[in-house]
């Protein structure tokens, strides 16, 4: 019996593990893929607190990782296929085969990157078509490049790909992008980038060696176009990692996880932290700020309940 498990590995399941485990609870994180989640396939975070110049992405989730372990945390990697409650007892199936209970569970999945959902994605994924710069960037050096999207991630994306890049193109739906205005202003300032506004992805195209081009309309006049690219990196937005939960707490329309101020979901003694949350803001100072108060919380709830 543990007294939290944790699911999720990223930002703020690691800060879970670290305040729970100081706490001298005997503390288990799961995660199927790589410590640290989606920030360690962020080449640089400047906007989190405490690192001036900035910090590498997968070096903030090593230091997170590494701090959280001091304390006790038990991390094992594998995938959660089920959760259920028996009483006050939480019970986290792993791989289909492996049981863990708990007293407490905090859920803090995250979120994957959605899919455009047009011809050519799923079938040059791989081989062309990527979600993620940092991976990929290194394998388009001087070539042409499409991004698509408008918030921070494709314009922060879009940037680091001109290291590689011959040139860059930002496809954006609409007329503005909602991106932070300093990002804004980089992309704006560097000459490798172009934006296609008011246009979308209609499909993408391709031969044995991978992408070749990507078909656009503009949503405004119907135009349609062909812009001759060897990259597509989509950036359209994220979805919640709560595939897994069948019922167990209540989700809102978007199918992230509704909570109260305390991070409690529906479920007594279950709670969530970071982007699997319902909430306006994503961000990874908000994931800690969230994984903080949720094992705060915990701790009350075995402290009130066991």
């Amino acid at each position: 019996m543990h007294d939290v498990i944790i699911i999720g590995g990223g930002p703020a399941g690691l800060t879970a593990g670290l305040y729970s485990s100081r706490g001298k609870l005997k503390s288990l994180l799961i995660e199927q893929g790589l410590i640290g989640g989606l920030v360690t396939t962020t080449e640089w975070v400047e906007n989190y607190p405490g690192f001036e110049e900035g910090i590498l992405g997968s070096e903030l989730a090593r230091k997170m990782e590494k701090q959280a372990t001091r304390f006790g945390l038990e991390i094992i990697n594998g995938s959660v296929t089920g959760v259920s409650i028996d009483g006050k007892t939480k019970r986290v199936v792993v791989d289909g085969d492996r049981q863990y209970d708990t007293r407490a569970l905090i859920l803090a999945t995250g979120a994957h990157p959605r899919k455009l959902k047009i011809p050519g994605e799923d079938e040059f994924r791989g081989k062309g078509v990527s979600y993620c710069a940092t991976c990929d960037g290194a394998f388009f050096k001087g070539e042409n490049i499409a991004v698509v999207g408008g918030g921070d991630s494709a314009v922060q994306e879009g940037i680091f790909l001109t290291k590689f890049a011959k040139q860059v193109y930002i496809i954006h739906r609409r007329d503005k992008l909602r991106a932070e205005k300093i990002l804004q202003e980089r992309a704006f300032a560097n000459r490798q980038i172009e934006f296609v506004w008011d246009t979308v992805s209609e499909k993408i195209t391709g031969d044995d060696k991978g992408v070749t081009a990507i078909q656009l309309r503009n949503s405004k006049d119907d135009r349609r176009s062909v812009l001759d690219v060897q990259g597509v990196f989509i950036y359209v937005g994220y979805n919640p990692n709560t595939e897994f939960l069948a019922g167990l707490a209540n989700l809102d329309t978007d199918n992230y996880i509704v909570t109260d101020s305390n991070m409690s979901t529906s479920a007594p003694g279950v709670f969530a932290a970071g982007d699997v949350r319902s909430k306006p803001s994503k961000q990874i100072a908000t994931a800690v700020g969230d994984a903080a108060t949720a094992a705060i919380a915990a701790e009350k709830y075995i402290e009130e309940n066991f």
